[in-house]
Formats: structure tokens, sequence, C-alpha cells
């Protein structure tokens, strides 16, 4: 039975080769293998020492030591103390290195950032992944007959969406599209909406898409958040923020976006999974979400 130890040896083996992991072969470079699957191993070990009623030996199996003596040594060396003196009164479990990659409990790694992201930067790469999936699902209703477009989802919500996958992508679309509108001080026409084609679903997005991230870019840069605008001359007169419309958009997308990948995934286009975007946000990648 392959321990921690031997998973962890087999993850450091692939660094250089597994483009997935290009990330974690930059953040190292500062060490040498040996020295970061030692590091990493040692400092999992304090941790378990600290969270578990293990014995040390039990432990320094685990961590890939052949013996109690060897993980004593190596423990020394890198905590000042014996295991079981650190165990009595602990510390961070963290060991200095020059890469800032550490063990992040239960079975991970932590990394440093790749850059400083602040909350605009991030609310930015939420609509740029919001605008690729979007494009992602169009391309992927290309392969489901018009038949398929139009029967209504058993898990449609009453009053937030149409129900059928042709109504939840052209939606996608056009809440972009509105949004763009009343950036620019324009009306946007929801008749367009209609049993839109999936072509003219693909051309309106190729347009609305890259406006809507230049749109919420440009704002984002200029601090115009929080600039805010009231329906007066409505019945009901509403208070509204572009960054609340931002958050409004996102929000009801996410619903219409789930509604389409399952609806896709029944006529068994299954490829983009539920669309989740970690992948997209731990790689900086522009890949599968």
């Amino acid at each position: 039975m392959p321990t921690p130890a031997d998973h962890f040896t087999a993850l450091v083996d692939r660094l250089a080769a597994d483009v997935e992991l290009e990330r974690v072969a930059r953040a190292v470079a500062g060490e040498s293998p040996a020295r970061f699957r030692g590091r990493i191993l040692l400092e999992r070990a304090a941790y378990l020492m600290v969270s578990t009623d293990r014995t040390l030996l039990d432990i320094a199996l685990d961590s890939g030591f052949a013996s109690h003596e060897a993980f004593t040594r190596a423990f020394r060396r890198e905590f000042g103390v014996l295991p079981s003196v650190w165990r009595a009164e602990p510390t961070s479990f963290h060991i200095d290195a020059p890469s800032d990659v550490h063990f992040h409990p239960p079975a991970g790694l932590r990394l440093p950032a790749r850059h400083r992201m602040d909350g605009v930067d991030l609310v930015v790469e939420m609509v740029e992944h919001h605008v690729w999936l979007v494009g992602e699902l169009v391309d992927r209703a290309r392969l489901v007959s018009e038949d398929d477009l139009d029967e209504t989802s058993g898990r449609s919500v009453e009053g937030i969406d149409g129900g059928t996958l042709r109504w939840a992508l052209s939606r996608l679309i056009g809440q972009m599209e509105m949004w763009n509108a009343a950036v620019h001080d324009g009306d946007y026409d929801v008749g367009i909406e209609l049993h839109e084609s999936v072509t003219s679903m693909r051309r309106r997005l190729d347009r609305v898409g890259p406006e809507f991230v230049d749109n919420v870019s440009r704002l984002a840069a200029t601090g115009r958040f929080d600039e805010t605008f009231v329906e007066a001359f409505s019945p009901t007169p509403q208070v509204l923020s572009y960054g609340a419309m931002v958050a409004h958009v996102l929000t009801f997308a996410a619903h219409h976006r789930l509604l389409a990948l399952s609806r896709l995934r029944e006529c068994g286009v299954g490829d983009l999974g539920f669309g989740d975007p970690t992948h997209w946000f731990a790689t900086g990648r522009r890949g599968d979400a």
C-alpha cells in the first residue's frame, strides 16, 4: 500500500514534465527536489504530531523515514529539538524556505501568490472566465438538435429562467449586452432572445463578450464600480451601481450556466463538467474550466 510519502515522491518526479504542475515547479526553484520533498514531509509530520495521537514511529514511517532514529535526526536538524520535545511545546510546523511553499493540511501544498491580486482584479478575472465559459457552452450547443435546444428542463426555476437550453444561452449573452448598454446609456431589445439560433448567439457573443470584459476592466481600473444611478422616473425607483450590476450578472449567470450545463449533459455533452472556475484561477490558463 503506497504511503503519503510515496505519493509525494511521485508528485516531485512529475514536476518537470507535468504542465499542470508548472506553477509548483517554478515555485520550488530555490530548492532541490530532494530538499523540497524532505522539508514538506517533515512539515506534514509535525502537523500530524499536534493534530493526532499517532506514535512518533508511525508518523516517521508514514513520512518515508526508514526508522525512528532517521526521523529524529532530520526533525532535530530542521526544528532544533527532538520530536518528543517539540510535540510537548509545539511551534509552527512550517520550515523556512526560499520557495515559500509549505504543507497545507490535510494533504496539500500552499503556494505563494504569482502576483498581487486585488478585489477588482478578481472581479475582472471572474468576468473573463464567465465570457469564456459561455462561449464554450454556445459551441457545445451546436452538437444537439433543435428539439433538444427547446425541451423544457425539469430543473427550471419559475420567475428566474425560461427552462430551455436555448433560452439559457441567449439570456446569458443578453445579460452582458444589457449591461453594456447601461454603461453606454443605451437600450437593449430583449426581443432578440426569442428563439435565437445558435449561429446568432455565437455571432452576438463574439461582439458582446469582449465588450463586457473591456467595460468591466475599464470601470475597475478607474475605480468607478461605486458610480450610482437612480431610476428616478420609474414608479418604483431603484438605486444601482455598476458594481452591483456586475454582481447581478454573475449571480444569475451562475444559475443559467448550470441550467445549460445540465441540459447539455442530458443530451450527452458533458465534457465541460460543471464549469467550475477553480482550475482557471489556480493555473491562470485559458484552458478547461
